[in-house]
């Protein structure tokens, strides 16, 4: 078991209630998404993962240690006097990673994201699916086991978001990780996870956990078999009824 979330609650300093109890295991290798309704707490319980927003109640545990973590945020947040190799080793920089490593393992990460030959690009000079390919290098340079991002793609359009998802699931089986995807999509989540999670309304609680039978490939054909229609049917009844 990679992490686990027990009795998990959070209230905010103004009275409001975001999320749970939340129980939920995590084990290494999975890819699950959490779903639900806008204001559920998908993206506090991903905050909270990552040790970026402290819970009023529970625990938060790696039980075999905490990994190395990565966080993609639902905006690139890069910064724009930077170039796109610049903005890939920061995280590198800021651990103090010696200059020709950082290089190195930032240029192998946007090779690996389909960015070579624009490690001197500046962000005003890229497409925002591109600027998002950075994003995720500069995560993964840092070699995280556990790879958390928060609708990295709700603002692209739908042929690069697709492309991403592809590279995404590629990404997730090559570098071994253990990822945790916050996203309103119902298509997204059952096209790209092993598991998805199925929160209420706030304060979020899960409904739902639905394992699927198969690992995700990247395989845009996928979407119009069975299997996947079912999987996306399975995962809307469990949002109808949550927000019941």
């Amino acid at each position: 078991m990679l992490l686990q979330l027990s009795h998990l609650t959070k209230t905010f300093a103004n009275g409001v209630s975001a999320l749970g109890p939340v129980d939920l295991s995590i084990g290494a290798g999975e890819f699950v998404s959490l779903v639900g309704p806008s204001g559920c707490g998908k993206s506090t319980a991903l905050r909270v993962m990552a040790g970026l927003v402290s819970p009023s109640a529970g625990t938060v545990e790696f039980p075999e240690g905490r990994p190395e973590i990565g966080f993609v945020f639902q905006e690139p947040t890069l910064m724009p006097w930077a170039t796109a190799l610049e903005n890939a080793r920061l995280a590198l920089s800021l651990k103090g990673v010696a200059r020709d490593e950082a290089d190195a393992r930032a240029r192998a990460q946007l090779a690996a994201v389909g960015l070579s030959g624009f490690e001197n690009a500046f962000p005003r000079e890229l497409s925002g699916g591109m600027k998002m390919r950075v994003s995720i290098a500069r995560a993964l340079a840092a070699q995280p086991k556990l790879l958390l991002l928060d609708e990295p793609f709700a603002a692209l359009d739908e042929q690069t978001r697709g492309e991403l998802n592809d590279d995404l699931i590629r990404l997730w089986g090559e570098q071994n990780l253990t990822v945790v995807f916050v996203t309103h999509s119902v298509s997204e989540s059952a096209y790209l996870s092993t598991r998805v999670v199925v929160m209420s309304q706030r304060p979020g609680r899960i409904v739902d956990d639905i394992s699927f039978a198969r690992a995700p490939q990247a395989d845009a054909s996928r979407r119009f078999t069975a299997e996947f229609t079912d999987n996306a049917k399975r995962i809307s009844a469990a949002l109808r009824g949550g927000a019941a």
